[in-house]
């Protein structure tokens, strides 16, 4: 088994997931990849990466209800979770995610 840190990125945007990827990869975490909401909750549950980088806005299933599945399993109680968005801090959707446990937030307009 690898010693490297698994990481799960759930972003739906194929530049941004590329090159978060890619540059993780090269300072080398294994890194585990998911384009929707719903393929990230299974990949999660599945594979039990050490952090999740989570987009909030995807098709099939968002960043809130990806984190209140994680939340309700035993395993995806304590996972850290980083949140990747272009929403404003004021934002409903944002304030509704983090009551969930997200570990912090980067805002994707920024990078």
């Amino acid at each position: 088994m690898s010693d490297k840190k698994r990481i799960l990125i759930v972003e739906d945007e194929v530049a941004i997931l590329r090159a978060t990827s890619d540059r993780l990869t090269d300072e080398d975490y294994e890194m585990i990849e998911a384009k929707d909401g719903k393929a990230g909750l299974d990949l999660a549950l599945k594979e039990h990466p050490d952090l999740i980088l989570l987009d909030i806005l995807m098709p099939k299933m968002d960043g809130v209800q990806v984190m209140k599945k994680l939340r309700e399993d035993s395993w995806g109680k304590s996972v850290p979770v980083i949140l990747l968005t272009k929403l404003d801090l004021d934002d409903q959707k944002l304030r509704e995610i983090v009551q969930y446990g997200a570990a912090y937030y980067l805002v994707k307009r920024d990078w």
